[in-house]
């Protein structure tokens, strides 16, 4: 599992990060990473992604990210 994705994983655990969120929460959230990764990560690893990259979030309808158990 992507370091990144156990950082944000932390920050659900302890409050910091909703069950739903936007690039922008987890870069407030889990702040030190690549400015470019906040926005790039999540759309690539959410389900059904088209370059079939290993899956990590849901993309809700609203545009919000959520993990995948």
């Amino acid at each position: 599992m992507s370091r990144f994705v156990d950082h944000i994983r932390h920050a659900r655990a302890a409050g910091r990060l909703g069950n739903r969120f936007r690039p922008h929460d987890v870069r407030r959230a889990c702040p030190g990473w690549a400015d470019h990764t906040y926005g790039v990560f999540l759309p690539k690893h959410r389900q059904g992604n088209p370059g079939g990259y290993t899956a990590y979030f849901y993309q809700n309808p609203d545009g919000t990210y959520s993990l995948l158990v």
